[in-house]
Order: C-alpha cells, then structure tokens, then sequence
C-alpha cells in the first residue's frame, strides 16, 4: 500500500518532478502546425511514447534502477542517453528537469539523493531525468515495473499538460491519455524484458530478467545486462 501511494505522489501534477517544465517539442510542432488539433496530439503522444520513451527514456531507467547508485554505471547510463538525443533542447531539457527532480528530492531527504546531487555538482553524471529516476526511485520502495509506469504517465502527461497551456485541442488531456489507454487494454510487457522485439536490436526477448537495449542505448558501452 505504502508503494502505491508513494507511486501516485511521484506522479501527481503537484510534486516538483520537472517533467511537467518541458513539452518534449510539441511547442515547436504546434507552431509549425495551426491546425493541430486533437487527433494530432494523440498521434504525437503515441509516436513519442512509442519511439522515444519506450526505446530510450525506459530502458535507461530500468537500467539506472538496477546500477545501485553505482555512479560510474549511472555516468555510462547519462551518456547514452545525451548520445541518443540528438536535438539540444532535448539534451538541455532532460538534464534541467532531472536536477529539478534530484534537488527535490534532496530537500526531502530521500534516500541517496545528496550523494547523487553532490556527483552531479562535481561533473560525474550529467543527470538526465531518466536515469536520476531511476536511480532515486527504489530508494523510495517502487520496484522495475512501477518506476517504469510512474515514468510513461509523467512522460505523457508532460506532453498533454504543455497542449492545453498552449490551447492544441480544448480536450488535450482527453486525445492524449488514448494511447495510454490502448497500451493498457493491450496489456503490459513482461517487465523483465522491455525490450522485446524492439526494432532497434533486430532481436526477439530473451529470457526472465534479460534487457534488450535498443542501439540508442548501447551506444558509449551502456549495458542492459543484469
């Protein structure tokens, strides 16, 4: 019970994780574009759940869950993600929300967060968001699965709470929770093996416990191994 509850704080509009600052370039999409509209957003919403979060954000997250605070893997794990995001806002976007998160987190004393602040000060992480999540998050008691589903809805909600401020669709919270809801009606990947299938491998899942890195994240040595 303690877990949930904890679940829903870290993913409650209210709590200062940082996601909520950055729209992950729907503002500039939406300028580019005056008749986007709902169903626009709604493909968006999926295609970046899709292509972004579940090949890279997730992966990385899962990845800095199981390192233990070891800052060396946490380092590996920051670099391949600045590696696989190739456009700057995104790169100076992740990093900005995830010391948002970390700063947090340090003023409520989670567990580990002043060691991971006082690496990211001192130059030996850069910090993006998915990996201090991933790092901070078990010390709060959420497991693989529920850091992963904390991290999608705050992925997705990020991008529909930045269409309603910037008035794409009256119904923006609406179009976007439908890829969500398709994703759960078609029920959820084995946890141990987000990556199954994943085109950017060639390879089918393996085994319990195995992580399938996508090539966005392999690049620098990132491990997806236990």
């Amino acid at each position: 019970m303690l877990a949930a509850l904890t679940a829903l704080q870290q993913a409650d509009t209210a709590f200062p994780s940082g996601s909520f600052a950055f729209s992950n370039g729907l503002e500039g999409l939406v300028a580019e574009n005056p008749a986007f509209d709902e169903a626009a957003l709604a493909r968006t919403v999926a295609a970046a759940l899709r292509f972004r979060w579940a090949g890279t954000d997730r992966v990385a997250l899962i990845l800095a869950h199981r390192a233990g605070r070891a800052i060396e893997r946490l380092a590996a794990i920051d670099a391949a993600v600045e590696a696989a995001s190739l456009s700057e806002p995104m790169r100076v976007g992740s990093r900005r929300n995830g010391a948002s998160l970390l700063a947090s987190h340090s003023r409520l004393g989670t567990p580990g967060a002043a060691d991971l602040r006082a690496a990211l000060r001192a130059g030996r992480m850069l910090g993006h968001l998915p990996t201090v999540q991933g790092a901070l998050w078990p010390g709060l008691g959420l497991d693989e699965r529920t850091a992963a589903s904390v991290s999608g809805y705050l992925f997705a909600s990020g991008l529909t709470s930045a269409a309603v401020r910037l008035g794409a669709g009256a119904q923006g919270q609406s179009a976007g929770g439908q890829p969500l809801r398709r994703r759960a009606q078609r029920g959820p990947r084995r946890q141990g093996d987000p990556g199954r299938g994943d085109r950017g491998t060639g390879r089918r899942g393996g085994g319990k416990g195995r992580l399938r890195c996508p090539a966005s994240v392999r690049v620098l040595g990132a491990s997806c191994g236990r």
